[in-house]
């Protein structure tokens, strides 16, 4: 009976999955950090307590040179958590494990008092731009599966970030500087958006972005983006929408 008593409990094991960032560096190595810093001067702490999947799938490099480029990344806060695409040969206790079958994500936080759609009543100015975004395209045939999406109906405040992969996320009122939100749809903003937006994360390239004032530090599709300083001036404070074609990142006015 007391051997029984104090047999040790057996070490639980769990299966558990987590958001991370997703890093494809190109060659010339060197040319692409110099476009990383110029993202990360753009977009403080865009990489800050976030974990990060180094892709090097396709890349003719050598040990030497990916352990060089963990170094560097690690120089730049950019934290490597795994590496996804490496020949077992080139992965050892010196660098980050090996990991497959990832989903291109970010981490981020659950955002705070998200309420469903219902709870809140369309407003004459949210209906007018519905009917906005709707003339954009009169031609484009409605899908025959409900897309899910998300609607909040608060403001997201600074330092709050909001990931929804599903589907589609619109927020009826503003996003603050310092504020993220990404969808694995489209984003639609019917205040200001002054920080990060990002649609299509899970690979839908024709996700767009919508927003009633563009103030915003950083917008991406399907992993283009375009920081503050790329965007027209002419655009700034105005209604906008992005899209893509084929690699190319367009923006338009809604007015």
């Amino acid at each position: 009976m007391t051997d029984v008593l104090t047999q040790p409990r057996p070490i639980r094991l769990k299966g558990r999955s987590y958001l991370a960032l997703t890093l494809t560096p190109e060659l010339p190595f060197e040319d692409w950090l110099v476009r990383l810093d110029d993202l990360a001067s753009r977009s403080a702490g865009f990489f800050l307590r976030r974990p990060v999947v180094l892709d090097i799938e396709g890349l003719e490099i050598d040990r030497s040179q990916l352990r060089d480029m963990v170094s560097q990344l690690g120089s730049r806060k950019v934290r490597i958590m795994g590496i996804e695409g490496a020949r077992p040969s080139m992965l050892g206790a010196d660098l980050p494990p090996a990991m497959s079958g990832g989903r291109a994500a970010s981490d981020f936080e659950e955002p705070v008092a998200a309420e469903p759609a219902a709870a809140e009543p369309v407003t004459a100015e949210a209906a007018k731009d519905a009917e906005i975004v709707e003339s954009l395209a009169p031609s484009v045939q409605l899908p025959t599966q409900v897309t899910p999406s998300l609607v909040v109906t608060q403001p997201v405040r600074s330092g709050q970030a909001l990931f929804f992969p599903e589907g589609d996320v619109t927020v009826v009122g503003s996003v603050a500087s310092g504020a993220e939100i990404v969808a694995g749809g489209s984003i639609h903003i019917y205040g200001t958006l002054r920080g990060r937006a990002m649609a299509g994360t899970m690979g839908n390239a024709s996700a767009r972005i919508f927003c009633r004032k563009l103030e915003a530090e950083l917008v991406s599709i399907d992993g283009y983006y375009k920081t503050a300083e790329d965007l027209e001036p002419g655009l700034r404070g105005k209604a906008v929408q992005f899209w893509l074609e084929g690699e190319t990142f367009k923006v338009g006015s809604l007015a």
